[in-house]
């Protein structure tokens, strides 16, 4: 492929189901069965399979020490919680490190891709373990991919903008660029007051020079999808414009969505679809069309997160979003989806208002508010950046 070819390159491989914290686990590889079918019938291909990143590349953003840790859970998976990995959220399986390292590996291949102008969008579906720390597992995230994405890019000299969508705060990636001013987090989450990890407030603007970079939007539960799109609109526009990016890398976690087990959002598909054009345009804007995006959190597997991985995928290839869903795609996940609780299978692409939620006056109320975030949210930001 070319630089002028807009085919996004599309990071799926044997690997990519590797990285399986066990059958009752949230973070379920059944979502690849469905996602990455719906992608096929739409046209995509995968082409880039990914592969382990080595120890060098991993030690860009985390500690040897963490890594040595990682190797030891994965070849003998018991032993005492330690560096995050343990009974909850991140249990070891054998296998661990390199299934971790291939998630990592596969971003920072597709990074490196889009660096020597060989595609200008690239999508890592299982990419966006965006909680992950230098020296400790998080929040089912053992290496952090985005960040080190990013950090590869910030290798070659580019001022890199970061949009984490997903409806948990994308701490690991603040935490680890915290004091560059190179890079630009953005993330629009419900509040760490009510949801894990706890973080992400408006008052988190970044370390040193970098203050007034770091950038987030704590939205109340219940805020749906007119107050969630509208925040983002009013805010990202204005930030990019502001910091003028060279690459743009997003994480679209589609736990965000008013099905979703975890958290309390009311975000729709076609709000979700109108935040990857946004991204889009953002980066043909600014950064000649630069875009690395990863799929994240989302824990319906059938009803929500084939759709949303297939509207990223449609915005990078900018092509529309078709009306219904391919009826013998359903048929075929009938079934699946019956049996884990997530039926049936939607017919469309695009979401009712709220899908099917009824707003009533917290909603409404939390949907102005998210508007009201926004706005103090750039105030601050403003603020910061004029000061240092």
């Amino acid at each position: 492929m070319t630089s002028t070819d807009d085919a996004p390159l599309l990071v799926y491989g044997p690997r990519s189901t590797t990285y399986d914290f066990g059958p009752g686990h949230p973070l379920t590889p059944r979502r690849f069965g469905t996602g990455i079918s719906l992608l096929e019938t739409l046209g995509a291909v995968p082409n880039l399979a990914p592969e382990p990143a080595t120890d060098e590349e991993l030690a860009a953003i985390h500690e040897p020490d963490y890594v040595a840790t990682v190797r030891m859970f994965s070849e003998t998976p018991f032993g005492s919680p330690r560096a995050g990995i343990g009974p909850g959220d991140t249990p070891p399986f054998a296998g661990m490190h390199e299934a971790s390292a291939a998630v990592a590996g596969g971003s920072l291949r597709a990074m490196e891709a889009i660096l020597r102008g060989e595609v200008r969008h690239a999508f890592h579906p299982g990419g966006g373990l965006h909680h992950a720390m230098p020296a400790r597992a998080s929040g089912f995230c053992v290496y952090d991919d985005p960040a080190l994405a990013v950090a590869r890019a910030r290798a070659d000299g580019l001022r890199v903008l970061y949009v984490d969508l997903d409806v948990h705060h994308g701490d690991g990636v603040q935490a680890i660029h915290w004091s560059d001013p190179g890079v630009m987090t953005v993330s629009i989450h419900q509040s760490g007051a009510t949801l894990f990890p706890g973080t992400g407030f408006a008052n988190e603007l970044g370390g040193g020079e970098a203050r007034g970079t770091k950038v987030n939007l704590p939205l109340e539960p219940g805020t749906g999808e007119r107050g969630w799109l509208a925040a983002l609109e009013r805010a990202l526009p204005r930030l990019a414009e502001r910091f003028q990016p060279e690459i743009v890398v997003s994480q679209h976690g589609a736990d965000s969505h008013a099905f979703d087990p975890l958290a309390h959002l009311r975000v729709t598909t076609p709000a979700m679809g109108a935040a990857a054009r946004l991204v889009d345009a953002i980066a043909h804007r600014w950064a000649d069309g630069r875009w690395l995006a990863t799929g994240g959190g989302g824990y319906d597997a059938y009803r929500v997160v084939p759709r949303a991985w297939a509207l990223v995928w449609l915005a990078q290839a900018h092509r529309e979003v078709p009306d219904a869903l391919p009826e013998a795609w359903r048929e075929r996940w009938a079934a699946d989806a019956d049996r884990h609780g997530q039926a049936p299978i939607p017919t469309a692409f695009t979401d009712p208002p709220n899908a099917g939620h009824r707003e009533d006056a917290a909603s409404a109320r939390a949907d102005e508010r998210a508007i009201e975030i926004a706005d103090r949210v750039l105030e601050l930001v403003e603020r910061a950046l004029t000061v240092s």
